[in-house]
């Protein structure tokens, strides 16, 4: 049995009863296909639905909306902070941050090293020179002002040590 169709396309040698058969077969495949898929998709479904609910029937998009106004928070609150630790550096320039300290016998007498020089200074370099001179007949302080660690007034080998040991601890 000889079909014009097939005769007309150039398959006229195919019989109707093959291609049937070779349709049928690419239907039960398609078939099987489309099962498979359904399946897929329906365990997909139940993952999706399962992720959805969320802990204690909160949804996706109810945590979603939550993290972002956390995050929104946080954001502020970091700023403000970010302000308040350059307030802080701010406020602490002029604060004594390195010391330097020398004790020394002033006289040859006088044992136990007794007196000393003591370095404060701020993040600049600036403060001052407290010298504490101790005697067999009392004791002498002196006060000496450091600006960019100088002093406008001739320093004593303690007083330049206690400054040297208080501008090395700088950063």
């Amino acid at each position: 049995m000889n079909s014009r169709i097939f005769e007309a396309i150039g398959l006229g040698w195919l019989d109707p009863a093959i291609l049937l058969l070779i349709m049928l077969i690419a239907i039960i495949a398609l078939a099987a296909v489309a099962l498979s898929l359904s399946r897929k998709q329906d365990a997909l479904k139940r993952r999706y639905e399962r992720f959805m609910q969320g802990r204690d029937a909160m949804s996706l998009e109810e945590q979603m909306q939550s993290l972002a106004g956390d995050v929104s928070r946080l954001k502020k609150e970091s700023k403000a902070y970010a302000n308040d630790i350059d307030l802080l550096f701010a406020k602490h320039e002029d604060a004594v941050q390195n010391v330097g300290l020398v004790k020394y016998d002033a006289f040859a007498e006088m044992g136990g090293r007794m007196s000393f020089a003591l370095a404060l200074l701020d993040e600049r370099g600036s403060g001052v020179i407290l010298n504490s001179v101790h005697s067999s007949t009392g004791c002498y302080s002196y006060a000496k002002r450091v600006t960019g660690g100088r002093c406008e007034i001739n320093l004593s080998p303690e007083e330049t040590e206690a400054l040297n040991n208080a501008l090395s601890q700088q950063d």
